[in-house]
């Protein structure tokens, strides 16, 4: 087993799981919201984020976020300053996770200077 996980990546990540409380409206406050996490994108503090599909039984306005934080009080700070959760609309749970295996693939496209993520 030790040659299959002696090169992993190994990276702590925090996830936080977002639960929309009963009755919540988000829409109010989701240009607040967006402009947080885009913040935090910006400041390298987000791998990333979004919603989760309504259609897998979950509530609409449920959603993850995957922080690169120092540590688990820093992103639990982070999770409970998202203006969701400061207006009462979110709860969240907090898990650290070990990245360990998977890909991304980037294509850059220099004719043009476009960039696709897959």
């Amino acid at each position: 087993m030790r040659h299959l996980t002696e090169r992993m990546l190994r990276k702590k990540l925090y996830v936080v799981l977002s639960s929309a409380n009963r009755g919540s409206n988000l829409k109010p406050h989701l240009v607040e919201h967006l402009e947080y996490m885009i913040g935090l994108e910006k400041k390298g503090l987000l791998f990333a984020s979004g919603p989760f599909s309504p259609s897998d039984g979950g509530a609409p306005g449920d959603g993850m976020t995957i922080l690169r934080t120092e540590s688990l009080k820093q992103a639990r700070a982070i999770a409970a300053r998202d203006p969701f959760v400061v207006n009462g609309l979110r709860t969240f749970e907090l898990r650290e996770w070990t990245l360990n295996e998977g890909s991304l693939g980037i294509t850059v496209n220099l004719s043009d200077q476009t960039v696709d993520v897959a």
